[in-house]
């Protein structure tokens, strides 16, 4: 039986290959002994380098690109069950640091075939109680997940749940304007997709409302009570002391959803690759 870690590399206006590289890195740093998977596209896999293989123990490309023509890409979401390389899979998004290790989490997370964060934290390491981003989730009544950080292991629960949501992507038109109320998203995000397969499968099947530490740091302005118009790092201190980070002094212990892409630096970079020596 074999656990990674998988992310999704497309770029296009964003360099996804090099936060994915940074994300990497964190895991090395703070789980050596686990294995990280990305999946990256035709116009993402020729700026690979030998540099970015010290990192990376599997690069996977996507044949099947559902996403060639838009600007989100999102739509080949749903493959990571077929792309996967391990039988446990940690998928996260690549605008997320590990600060320390999470592997510990793997006896919980086994207690079902998927299992998808649900809420997020503040960097305070409180549970986020904004809602002013899931107005969507609340006027539907979805179960309040988020796809940055979820788990699934080779079953046919699992099989299930991203052939569903294959589904979903593909008639979201219809879903968009016929089936969900005050939906004003022209393309459908993840976190909605498996919002509505988790509900079509059963949250008990997918989630863990009991465990509130799996979850993830969300450093969104409003999840913060910081105003909005600039970035969050461009209003707080932030401190590396890799692998932690620290944001107004206080140790970032959760999985660090930075967002701002922005946030990966040269200076960044430079510091994983001196801690790990490559």
């Amino acid at each position: 039986m074999s656990v990674g870690f998988l992310t999704i590399a497309q770029n296009g206006d964003v360099d996804y290959l090099r936060l994915a590289y940074a994300q990497a890195m964190s895991i090395k740093l703070t789980m050596p002994n686990i294995e990280y998977a990305v999946l990256v596209d035709d116009k993402t896999e020729p700026s690979i380098t030998d540099q970015h293989r010290r990192v990376f123990d599997h690069v996977i490309k996507i044949e099947e690109d559902h996403a060639k023509d838009d600007e989100w890409k999102l739509a080949n979401e749903w493959q990571v069950y077929n792309l996967t390389p391990f039988t446990e899979t940690i998928k996260v998004e690549s605008d997320i640091l590990f600060t320390r290790e999470i592997d510990h989490w793997l006896p919980t997370f086994r207690l079902r075939d998927v299992v998808l964060s649900l809420g997020c934290k503040d960097y305070r390491g409180r549970m986020g109680e904004s809602r002013r981003y899931r107005k969507l989730f609340d006027d539907n009544e979805l179960p309040d997940v988020y796809n940055g950080l979820m788990y699934f292991r080779r079953s046919e629960t699992a099989w299930n749940f991203f052939n569903i949501a294959k589904k979903l992507y593909a008639n979201w038109p219809m879903l968009r304007d016929e089936i969900l109320i005050n939906c004003r998203y022209e393309e459908a995000s993840t976190d909605v997709i498996y919002a509505l397969a988790t509900k079509i499968i059963g949250d008990e099947k997918c989630t863990l409302p009991g465990c509130d530490f799996i979850n993830f740091t969300h450093m969104k302005n409003d999840m913060n009570k910081w105003p909005e118009g600039s970035g969050w790092n461009d209003l707080v201190v932030t401190e590396l002391d890799l692998p932690m980070i620290r944001v107004n002094n206080v140790n970032q212990y959760h999985p660090l959803h930075y967002q701002v892409k922005s946030f990966v630096t040269d200076d960044l970079i430079r510091e994983y690759e001196q801690c790990l020596q490559i």
